[in-house]
């Protein structure tokens, strides 16, 4: 084996190699988070290890936004193991081609399960939440999701009632698994 094959066989976080959204090879700790062996995600799709194909749509147009951009994508979302039970987990990508940033990368998924646990949320709730964590406002999360800042302004109030939250702050300390 050589140092490159040791290194990712071993890498202290959960790493796979896509191509063009499927998973061509990934470590033992991303089959760890995910549930099962490394040889069972040999050529499946990564839209199967999200909680719907909305996410992955929606998700996936913005990864490619940014990466077109910069070459590399980051950000913290819920995604769904082999068994369908949802965590959150950290996410980093790196494209190997730069000039069609899909076709070839190396991503890095961190499970966040013990330091976030999940309140069951809705999808719309979940894209709130997830640009809520982001720092933007109910006015950019409106344009963002194609919502007024009034129906942000309600599922923003849904979570703080799920998450027991009485402000914004501790809301997106809570979601972002900061201690208070």
């Amino acid at each position: 084996m050589d140092i490159a094959e040791t290194v990712f066989e071993n890498a202290p976080v959960g790493l796979c190699l896509l191509e063009n959204r499927i998973i061509r090879r990934c470590n033992a700790l991303f089959a760890e988070a995910f549930g099962g062996a490394p040889g069972d995600y040999t050529d499946t799709p990564v839209a199967d290890l999200y909680p719907s194909p909305e996410d992955y749509k929606r998700i996936g147009a913005r990864g490619l936004s940014v990466m077109r951009e910069t070459g590399r994508y980051a950000d913290e979302r819920v995604m769904r193991r082999q068994d369908g039970q949802l965590f959150w987990c950290r996410v980093r990508g790196q494209s190997l081609t730069p000039d069609d940033p899909f076709r070839r990368g190396i991503w890095s998924f961190a499970d966040l399960s013990d330091e976030r646990p999940l309140v069951e949320l809705t999808q719309r709730e979940r894209e709130v939440a997830i640009l809520t964590c982001r720092g933007m406002t109910s006015k950019e999360i409106g344009r963002d999701l194609g919502l007024s800042y009034r129906t942000v302004e309600v599922y923003r109030a849904r979570l703080l009632e799920k998450f027991h939250a009485r402000k914004l702050a501790e809301l997106v300390a809570k979601l972002s698994g900061m201690p208070l």
